[in-house]
């Protein structure tokens, strides 16, 4: 499992660049965000943990004579009559053992989002990319003309976001090669040259509906925020 990837300056710049020269033709605002990760997956690492010690239970239930074996083992090899107490007690504590080493296990964070289904890292990338378009752009421009372009490099996706008087004006499919650029470019490991084509793909659509008015400042950053 490799680690998440960074944007280096370069690309950080060509980016900046890119939303600069979008805006020259256009009183739309687009702004761009790369994050490491949209959520820690806190979650899916108990799930995993509890599989775990529910597996190890369900082996108890399922071999018996393994679980006899593992209490002779204890012993010594001496044969030992265990009663019901004593058994229990020992199914108890190697359960909290096992539960323990699921916890610790989970907690890598590669293979915790290895293991979290594709559905379950899309919700979390589209919700956080509302929340930060909620945040940056949302309402802050005059004319309700913001874009958000987000991309979260753990779980590999991306996001495009956009404020009402576009979702009026631009039917849904016409993102879609904004986005194709996008993760065409990242699967070649070119996330920065990704973002800079989205955001010329974009900078096209907002030129189409919201052209450059003499009245209209720059009410946005351009650079590309990493968080």
């Amino acid at each position: 499992m490799k680690q998440i990837q960074q944007l280096t300056p370069e690309e950080h710049e060509m980016v900046t660049n890119a939303v600069a020269e979008a805006e020259r033709e256009t009183d739309g605002e687009i702004v761009t965000i790369v994050t490491p990760l949209s959520d820690k997956y806190h979650d899916a690492g108990l799930h995993w943990a509890l599989a775990f010690t529910f597996f190890y239970l369900g082996s108890i239930a399922v071999a018996p004579a393994f679980y006899q074996r593992f209490l002779l083992w204890l012993s010594g090899g001496w044969d030992h009559d265990y009663n019901i107490s004593e058994q229990l007690g020992v199914v108890f504590v190697s359960t909290v053992i096992v539960f323990l080493i699921g916890r610790y296990l989970f907690a890598y964070m590669p293979l915790r989002l290895f293991l979290t289904p594709k559905a379950t890292k899309a919700r979390r990338v589209r919700r956080r990319a509302i929340d930060f378009f909620k945040v940056g752009a949302e309402r802050r421009t005059m004319g309700l003309t913001g874009i958000l372009i987000y991309m979260s490099m753990g779980e590999h996706r991306a996001e495009i976001v956009a404020e009402e008087a576009i979702l009026a004006k631009v039917e849904p499919e016409v993102w879609g090669d904004a986005m194709a650029a996008l993760v065409d470019h990242v699967r070649q490991g070119q996330p920065g040259q990704g973002m800079a084509e989205a955001v010329r793909h974009v900078g096209i659509v907002l030129k189409e509906h919201f052209p450059k008015s003499q009245d209209n400042p720059n009410e946005l950053p351009d650079r590309l925020i990493e968080l």
